[in-house]
């Protein structure tokens, strides 16, 4: 399959790519995979409760570490 990309987003990706120092097929492979292949059973919801939540949440893609989130962390 080979798909075109509009100049903007061939240009994101490309900045992306640079900065994570990978190549741009990889991110965008990567990023296809994740999106439409990642399927985690634990997240699914089982009442109208955890749907609702789960539907607000956003996936940040990182964890802060525990310095990041302490009161010193917090400050500097």
């Amino acid at each position: 399959m080979v798909i075109t990309l509009p100049a903007e987003l061939e240009t994101a990706l490309e900045e992306a790519a640079r900065s994570k120092g990978t190549s741009a097929e990889a991110l965008a492979i990567g990023a296809l995979r994740e999106r439409f292949l990642r399927r985690d059973i634990s997240l699914e919801p089982r009442d109208d409760w955890e749907r609702r939540l789960l539907a607000i949440g956003t996936d940040c893609g990182v964890s802060l570490s525990d310095s990041a989130v302490s009161s010193e962390g917090l400050y500097e």
